[in-house]
Formats: C-alpha cells, structure tokens, sequence
C-alpha cells in the first residue's frame, strides 16, 4: 500500500508567508502578529492542544480533526522543535509542546547537529541529517504502513516540494498580512503544474486549499 507524504494544516498568510525570520524562544513564530495564522485551528474542538470543553465545529473542525487520521510518523524542520541554531548547547530543551506532546508518533526533525533521541509521552523525536528522499525513506519505515506527515516549518515544505516528494497538502489560508517574513508562495498558482487544486472558503475566514498530485 501507499505511504503518502502529506503537509496537514500548514498556515500561511493572504501573502503567502508562513513565519517571520526573527524566530526566539519570546516570539516562536518569528514575527509579531504570526500567531493570528493559527486562530481558526485553536478556535476548533478538535484542535490537539486544547486543555478546556467547548470549541467549535463545522468545516475548520474537520481539518483538525484530521491531524491524527493515519498518520505514523511525521518529520520538522529543527525551526519548528525550537528556536536553537548551529551546535545544540542545551540538551535540556525538548521542544515547545511539554511533556505530551502532540504528534504521538516518531518524530524525525531535520538538523545538521545530531544529538540522541529523546521520548516524551508517546512520541520519540530522532534529530537527523540527510537529503528529503532518505529521510522520507526513515521516516516511511518507522511509519509501519501508515502515512508521513509533513509538519514544516516553511522551508522544509518547500525543500521536500522542490524535491518532488509531497504527496498532497492542506494550506489554510488567513485574510491578513504580514508583510515580510518566510514565503510559502508568491501564490497558489505556483503549484498547478503539479497539483490539482480545491479552494473551500470557511466561515472562519481561512480559505483552505487543498492539493493532490497530478
């Protein structure tokens, strides 16, 4: 059977940017406002690191609700498990998501600076090196069967896009602005040579498109 590489709720804005450059352990997202990409997922009941009752349903709750659906594994960029750069100097940092985080599956997060894999909860990440087409491979084979996330940030998608390994991907479109920071696209148009597109505008105000390989 198929393993698909699948890029899931992945954030950008109406420009088509989906961090700031000036990412710190203070602002995650790298610049200020970022965070408003996200507010429609949090808004939802399904969302994973919901802590309190309520939540809405609908359409965005359905994409959230996916996350988990068949997914055994997932790989990140080092940007997304933390705000470290070059050589790991703390051991100590785990990652923004505490002591249960919310992949429970391996977790392969790309770095030039390997250090031993740690377990929190279910989920173990493994720190690797390699080019996109090995470590899907790893990534496959801890997967058991089951599909590969790809969970960004940014210049990882575009680095496993360029390298022609995504298989489908969900991008959910905010109606803000942020003006510079690290581009997805200059626009969905990009893509159509190789994907078929469906563009589904939510209540919310996000418009999610979703791709699949032609």
């Amino acid at each position: 059977m198929s393993q698909l590489l699948r890029v899931m709720n992945f954030n950008v804005s109406a420009d088509g940017l989906a961090a700031g450059e000036r990412q710190s352990l203070e602002n995650p997202f790298g610049l200020p406002g970022a965070e408003r990409l996200f507010s429609w997922a949090g808004a939802t009941a399904s969302w994973p690191m919901r802590t309190d009752p309520g939540g809405s349903r609908g359409l965005d709750d359905y994409f959230t609700r996916d996350f988990a659906r068949n997914i055994g594994a997932e790989i990140m960029g080092r940007n997304k498990f933390g705000p470290q750069r070059g050589p790991w100097t703390d051991l100590d940092w785990q990652g923004w998501w505490g002591d249960e985080p919310p992949f429970h599956t391996p977790v392969f997060v790309l770095t030039h600076h390997e250090r031993p894999s740690i377990t929190l909860s279910d989920t173990t990440f493994h720190f690797v090196a390699g080019d996109p087409a090995a470590i899907l491979e790893r990534a496959r084979e801890a997967a058991r069967g089951q599909d590969v996330r790809l969970g960004g940030g940014v210049t990882t998608v575009r680095e496993f896009l360029a390298a022609g390994l995504v298989d489908t991907l969900h991008v959910a479109v905010s109606p803000v602005e942020l003006g510079s920071g690290l581009r997805l696209w200059d626009s969905p148009e990009d893509l159509l040579d190789r994907y078929h597109l469906e563009v589904v505008p939510s209540p919310s105000g996000v418009t999610h498109h979703l791709f699949w390989r032609r």
